[in-house]
């Protein structure tokens, strides 16, 4: 067979979702893949994708004519046309219109919305199922909504999160210190400010941990719309919490905390999660979506928006170093379980080779 040929559609999403595209075009690549990311032009510049050995066409994230005309003429010639998210997966169900080209969705995560925009969401999420092929969920959860919204092909696709490129170090003093906890208790929470990911919840609680001595410190990596709001609240409630903005070193940050904590109100296989668990940093999250099948018996688990119970955890966690080591013990074993790139990308090219080789055959009648 000749070379295999895949169009890879990114339509901006999470961070998550751009580092696996970038991981899976360098496996693919390295296996005789030619491959080529379509994606917003910025994100080309913070994953470097062209870097990867892939052939990079910057196509933004809009479905308007002249995108979809771009996209198309990108998707020319593909074997597989495989989309990162469901804006990806209904502007290349559009640019393929017509075309037999199969299209694999990957979906990373859930988006949340109310009233009308609900009923917008559900008819995207509709469309980008039955626009598939197939559909990789990363969590199970993700697998059974396709499956409800007429997916032809759902199955569980855990997408596994790039190793750091070089070892990191642990308890590192002077990161530490650079953040301003030397004698105190460090915090760790990393993803965008946006609602979801309950960072309300978590300033709550950081107001019942002024009562601990010495105060611990949350330090938050992101940045997004609800910064300044939050900001407010630190200053007017005088909480003891820094908002460092977007950050590259979320590896080198994790390593120095006394404790992880995930707030969000859904997360597939969160990065956060298995940062820290690979490391061995002690994690408490919200028992949502693919948090528990992701995390097992290695994190401590709250109910979302308790910040109650989020604040007991962690105070009886800060109390308890060998609680905190055997969380950390456990982590890296359940890291050690989970898919990793290769596995990842083998099963991706498997999928790739059930689309592809009855197309070929019937071209070949």
């Amino acid at each position: 067979m000749s070379q295999l040929r895949t169009v890879q559609v990114l339509g901006g999403g999470s961070a998550g979702s751009s580092a696996h595209v970038g991981s899976l075009a360098a496996g693919l690549v390295a296996r005789g893949v030619q491959v080529t990311v379509c994606a917003p032009a910025e994100l080309d510049h913070a994953y470097d994708f062209a870097g990867t050995g892939a052939r990079f066409v910057p196509v933004p994230r809009r479905s308007d004519p002249a995108a979809v005309a771009a996209l198309r003429a990108a998707c020319a010639g593909a074997d597989v046309v495989h989309a990162h998210g469901l804006h990806a997966a209904v502007r290349s169900g559009l640019a393929l219109g017509g075309r037999r080209t199969p299209l694999v969705l990957t979906w990373h995560t859930r988006a949340h919305a109310e009233g009308a925009r609900r009923r917008l969401l559900h008819l995207l999420e509709r469309r980008a199922a039955r626009a598939a092929a197939v559909v990789l969920g990363a969590s199970s959860d993700l697998v059974d909504r396709a499956r409800r919204r007429g997916a032809r092909d759902a199955r569980l696709a855990p997408v596994a999160v790039p190793a750091p490129g070089s070892p990191v170090l642990l308890h590192d003093s002077k990161v530490r210190a650079e953040l301003g906890v030397v004698e105190r208790p460090l915090i760790v929470s990393v993803g965008s400010l946006v609602p979801h990911h309950g960072y309300g919840t978590l300033l709550d609680a950081a107001r019942m941990w002024r009562q601990l001595d010495p105060v611990p410190l949350l330090v938050i990596a992101g940045e997004g719309r609800e910064r300044g709001a939050l900001q407010r609240r630190i200053r007017d409630e005088d909480l003891p919490v820094r908002l460092i903005g977007s950050r590259d070193d979320i590896a080198e940050l994790l390593a120095v905390a006394d404790l992880a904590v995930l707030a969000s109100r859904w997360e597939a296989r969160s990065v956060l999660a298995q940062e820290a668990l690979r490391l061995g940093v002690p994690l408490v999250a919200t028992a949502v979506g693919g948090v528990p099948e992701l995390v097992g018996d290695a994190a401590e688990l709250v109910p979302y928006g308790n910040a109650e119970a989020t604040a007991r955890v962690v105070a009886r966690l800060l109390a308890d170093p060998a609680a905190r080591e055997r969380l950390a013990a456990a982590g890296r074993m359940q890291a050690a379980g989970w898919p990793s790139e290769d596995d990842t990308i083998a099963q991706v090219l498997s999928v790739y080779d059930e689309l592809v080789q009855p197309s070929a055959a019937a071209r070949g009648r």
